[in-house]
């Protein structure tokens, strides 16, 4: 916590540094940082992380879509030949029913 002793908020200058944001390292005043998972954060920062969050969970929606179509489509194809298999097999194998 000394090291906060003499620093000035980065927005500002006049004012006296409360925390400092594990992020950008920059020092601010109670006014400018904010609390996120437990941890003290500037505005600035947390928009970022907001937007990555917002970037990933778009990303990740697109990700389970096509691993949903692409197991359906490996089941039906699946299905499918297995199908086919047992349609190539002569009558005679199952004894035939006459």
């Amino acid at each position: 916590m000394s090291v906060l002793v003499n620093q000035r908020c980065f927005q500002h200058p006049a004012r006296e540094a409360a925390v400092r944001c594990p992020e950008c390292r920059r020092f601010y005043c109670r006014e400018c940082a904010t609390e996120h998972q437990g941890r003290m954060i500037c505005a600035a920062c947390l928009a970022r992380l907001a937007e990555r969050a917002t970037v990933a969970g778009k990303f990740a929606r697109t990700r389970w879509t096509l691993l949903a179509v692409g197991g359906l489509l490996l089941a039906w194809l699946i299905f499918f030949y297995a199908g086919m298999a047992l349609a190539r097999l002569p009558s005679e194998f199952h004894g035939g029913l006459r």
